[in-house]
């Protein structure tokens, strides 16, 4: 069984061209046992309570037993002085003496190795005739399939196959239409969210406008790991968030963390849902957890700066505003969305309300004084920030959408080309709309084989602006390109280059291990006619 809970894209041009090998010196080492030592006192103290434990069972048996051998042939064991016997003709004390004297003798007992010194030794694989390949070749060939091209773009999947869970950085190729898994980092913890980042995070003496492309993942233990995706085969994150700090001892830290699940200003003791990097602030990263809290971390000191109690229930989705840098926007399964000032943590925040638990919620990048928010009853929400209600349940959205029959699990707004929404859902479908002043229209619907559809993402890119990834319980990626969908290609005429002749539809994805039985066909495109589905709010 494999599952993948979660994507994301990076833009072109920030993956280093030749990722480098990981290198475990001296002063890695240190900067792991630094990482690493909450994991280890934990550990310790966990062995330490399983021998305290195991100590307590063993006086519990002896004072059952009377303290002598004689019931054991009762009870058909042996005694020590038996078993003692049994083993004697072995001789296992002397066990190694035998091989000791061969060795000096003739060679006897050199066995299948007896010609070993008839062996040529090289001093080099080029001295060696049997070597057809020479380590330059070998070097040369690996950092050849190891390259990315300033044209491909990465993509982030997180993924749990047969109960083990891994990040797979794969490598997409638009004029190739070609997708491949590049490398992958193993992770500890189921991972439920993945946000892209360009600044270098748990690394010295960095330059204040270096670029970088570095990953942040938020888990179910709960954990937010930062890796750097330009090194491959890396052992340890290059951070991990909330995990101690100069002002408080770490390990008094965990085991606090480990013996309560309250909630707390320094860190999630519930499982990490969402995470948002502020673009404007790059050393921002904001985070949503099961413990009901959003948390902002200053990347240059991997703490927690601030916390916030906006909801009373799960916090499962944030975004950043994209032109008001410090305000950000929170959905939460206590059924409201908030829109907070970081900058006044204390200041009364708007709020709306939707009628069932939020999934997502998202900023119109073309027009900021708009969101939208979908929810596990299928419906999206299109609301003006301007106007927020007094009273959560009298929120008035600007339309309504009634998108799928279950939950909108996923979906995203295309950031270049206006009116392009895409929304993916648990009944398998993902749904193709635009967005026009009267309201959404539906273009295309498709089961795309990801199963229950848990991610859709448009790419960040203009030169592949129509590419949706898409991804889901079956543990596949999936590639859209939407453009060369008839439909879409006649709703968008005026941002689809004009091409002579048939078009075949472009669908690129990396085939999964595992097998499902629930595999379905993708059925032929559904075009819909008119603006059924949505309602319009605002002539009430």
């Amino acid at each position: 069984m494999s599952l993948i809970t979660a994507t994301s894209w990076v833009p072109r041009g920030f993956a280093a061209p030749f990722p480098t090998k990981y290198t475990f010196d001296e002063e890695e080492f240190k900067r792991i046992a630094e990482l690493a030592k909450l994991q280890l006192d934990d550990a310790n103290e966990e062995l330490d309570e399983a021998r305290n434990n195991a100590t307590e069972n063993n006086d519990a048996d002896k004072m059952e037993e009377d303290g002598s051998d004689d019931d054991l042939p009762a009870k058909g064991l042996k005694s020590k002085a038996e078993e003692d016997d049994d083993l004697a003709e072995y001789d296992l004390e002397h066990y190694d003496d035998d091989v000791a004297e061969d060795q000096e003798g003739e060679g006897i007992g050199m066995g299948m190795f007896g010609n070993v010194k008839s062996l040529a030794y090289h001093a080099s694989n080029e001295d060696d005739p049997y070597i057809t390949m020479k380590e330059n070749e070998e070097e040369d060939e690996e950092r050849e399939e190891l390259q990315i091209l300033a044209t491909d773009n990465m993509l982030l999947a997180a993924k749990v196959e047969d109960e083990v869970a891994h990040l797979e950085v794969y490598v997409y190729e638009d004029e190739a239409d070609n997708l491949y898994v590049h490398h992958d980092i193993m992770l500890p913890a189921i991972p439920l969210c993945v946000e892209w980042l360009d600044l270098p995070v748990g690394k010295s003496n960095v330059e204040k406008d270096a670029r970088a492309n570095f990953v942040a993942v938020g888990t179910f233990d709960p954990d937010i790991e930062i890796w750097d995706l330009d090194t491959i085969d890396c052992m340890y994150p290059n951070a991990i968030l909330g995990q101690g700090g100069e002002d408080e001892d770490p390990k008094k830290k965990k085991k606090k963390k480990k013996k309560s699940k309250k909630a707390n200003d320094d860190y999630h003791v519930d499982a990490v849902l969402s995470l948002a990097a502020n673009r404007h602030h790059r050393n921002l990263l904001a985070s949503s957890s099961a413990d009901k809290t959003v948390k902002l971390w200053d990347l240059n000191t991997t703490k927690c700066a601030k916390s916030y109690s906006y909801h009373t229930d799960k916090v499962c989705s944030l975004a950043w505003h994209p032109k008001e840098s410090t305000v950000l926007l929170s959905g939460s399964y206590d059924r409201t969305v908030v829109a907070a000032d970081m900058r006044a943590p204390d200041a009364k925040a708007p709020r709306w309300g939707v009628e069932s638990d939020v999934e997502n919620v998202r900023w119109d990048p073309h027009d900021p004084n708009f969101f939208y928010i979908s929810t596990e009853k299928g419906i999206i929400h299109y609301h003006d920030v301007r106007n927020a209600p007094s009273d959560p349940a009298s929120s008035k959205p600007v339309w309504l959408l009634q998108a799928h029959d279950e939950s909108v699990s996923s979906f995203d707004i295309n950031p270049v080309i206006p009116g392009f929404m895409a929304t993916g859902s648990t009944d398998r479908q993902v749904k193709l709309w635009n967005i026009q002043p009267s309201g959404p229209t539906m273009v295309v619907s498709r089961n795309l084989e990801v199963g229950k559809v848990f991610s859709t993402v448009f790419a960040p890119d203009e030169e592949v602006g129509f590419r949706l990834a898409v991804a889901g319980s079956k543990g596949v990626v999936q590639v859209w390109d939407t453009s060369t969908n008839p439909a879409v290609r006649r709703a968008f005429a005026s941002r689809v280059a004009p091409v002579e002749g048939e078009i075949k539809e472009r669908l690129v994805r990396v085939e999964s291990d595992s097998s499902d039985s629930e595999d379905e066909g993708v059925p032929e495109p559904e075009e819909a006619k008119g603006g059924d589905g949505w309602e319009s709010m605002e002539e009430d």
